[in-house]
């Protein structure tokens, strides 16, 4: 199979062909810089991470760009209720964003541009359209014609007469169609200005990203990403802008994830339902946080759901496990390629169909499901099987870490630095342990076990003696 990805512009999954062999293009819509990032920003961040990874994962060279719009009403407002300079609540959002990204384990854009650093692309853009006749500047803003442009509604499937701009109030009574969008702000008193051929004032929010893909990507690169929230206004407007400027295509494939809900609602800072990311991370842990993202196929909602995430974390517990029983067994083991084709099939096979990340978590249970069953054997002496442990152990960091970003490795680091520092400590309780369970105290042998297992380690009785370890994820819930 190749890759195939619902477009939402032919509203059918398309095989994915790039515009270059071997090469794959990504520009995802990024922050607006006004305040902390949230778990529904993490999704979609997940979401095209994920995307970019398999594809590099596939042999691709992939260029991914991700904007950040650092001027905006958004961030003009938050910086007057602060007392700052926008520029200053911008730069700390923006930093916040990467942190925060880095933290969820979202490899960074090979390019961040910023809105306010492609002033000039956006102007010499919006020139082009008025030179054209498909824009038109009144008192220092300049709007765009929409019904100049056949093709205005493609995206959203939307006709034009029943249409609105949603947010767009700019000037209103100014426009000759109240249809057409701002491209550029007239400067008002106390907001950062920049000097055009219209007058001094700021870029639109939809002209941005038309100007950055562009600049970044050439025309007609391969896939342009978001939230289905932003289908419309935004990503029909970026179409309008570059096509009625150029003639081209302005991107091949248009993606677009579902939303996180709070119950029945978005999740959004304007309604107040807002879960902290950095708060969800420091209680769950990136790895079950992204298996949690990755439950649902990325183009419906996922609600936000404590039950489920203690699901995601028991799930990335096990294959946590699974990971550290097989070192034990596998030091010099001959590594069993073959064991794990099956798995990797299946996972290639569900990826391939548009990034159903769903299936491709249950082709690793059942890659898991079988390093258990040969676990089993290679604790027995089967040296065959410990072949296929390896095969699978290796396979297993392969699709987890390097395709998912689940963090498996990273999990075992984290717990051997811990474990090196209770080692005496836990030893020693286990040893009381061992003496309450000769003496037939279970009792305390009992009570010595939950007092492990609330403090995280979890101990495993077996044959030659108990063995422990701590668990890799937070207990959160």
């Amino acid at each position: 199979m190749t890759l195939s990805l619902y477009d939402t512009l032919a509203r059918a999954q398309r095989p994915f062909e790039p515009r270059e062999d071997g090469k794959a293009s990504m520009y995802v819509c990024g922050p607006t810089v006004q305040g902390d990032a949230h778990i529904g920003h993490g999704r979609a961040a997940v979401v095209f991470d994920v995307l970019r990874r398999y594809l590099q994962w596939s042999g691709y060279d992939v260029t991914f760009v991700q904007n950040v719009t650092d001027i905006d009403d958004k961030i003009i407002l938050r910086a007057r209720r602060e007392r700052l300079e926008p520029a200053v609540v911008a730069t700390r959002y923006t930093r916040a964003w990467n942190r925060t990204m880095d933290a969820l384990g979202v490899r960074a854009p090979d390019v961040q541009p910023l809105a306010t650093g492609h002033l000039l692309e956006m102007q010499a853009l919006i020139q082009r359209l008025m030179e054209q006749d498909k824009a038109y500047a009144v008192d220092g803003n300049v709007f765009f014609r929409v019904r100049r442009f056949e093709g205005y509604g493609k995206l959203s499937r939307r006709r034009v007469d029943d249409m609105q701009q949603g947010e767009d109030i700019v000037d209103a009574s100014d426009k000759e169609d109240p249809l057409d969008f701002a491209m550029w702000k007239a400067a008002k008193p106390g907001e950062p200005a920049w000097p055009s051929p219209w007058g001094d004032g700021r870029p639109g929010w939809h002209i941005e990203c038309s100007a950055m893909a562009a600049k970044h990507l050439g025309h007609s690169f391969d896939i342009h990403g978001g939230g289905l929230d932003l289908v419309f206004p935004h990503h029909e407007n970026e179409i309008a802008q570059h096509e009625a400027a150029h003639g081209d295509t302005f991107a091949r494939y248009w993606v677009h994830n579902g939303m996180v809900q709070m119950g029945a609602e978005k999740m959004s800072k304007s309604v107040g339902n807002v879960v902290s990311l950095e708060e969800a991370l420091a209680g769950w842990g990136v790895g079950p946080l992204r298996l949690w993202y990755l439950s649902a196929q990325h183009r419906t909602p996922l609600t936000f759901d404590t039950a489920r995430l203690r699901d995601a974390a028991a799930v990335h517990q096990r294959f946590v496990t699974f990971l550290r029983a097989a070192r034990r067994v596998t030091d010099d083991a001959e590594v069993d390629q073959e064991a794990a084709r099956p798995h990797r099939e299946a996972f290639a096979a569900a990826m391939d169909a548009d990034l159903n990340a769903p299936a491709a978590v249950a082709a690793v249970h059942e890659l898991v499901t079988a390093g258990n069953e040969a676990l089993a054997a290679a604790e027995r002496g089967d040296r065959a099987a410990r072949g296929r442990v390896a095969g699978l152990a290796a396979t297993l960091t392969e699709l987890g870490d390097e395709v998912l970003g689940l963090h498996l490795e990273a999990s075992l680091e984290d717990a051997a630095g811990v474990e090196r520092q209770l080692g005496s400590l836990v030893d020693s309780l286990l040893d009381q342990r061992a003496e309450a369970r000769a003496a037939r105290d279970f009792a305390t042998a009992d009570a010595i076990r939950d007092q492990l297992a609330a403090a995280g380690v979890v101990v495993e009785d077996r044959p030659d003696g108990a063995r422990w370890y701590v668990a890799d994820t937070p207990a959160a819930g």
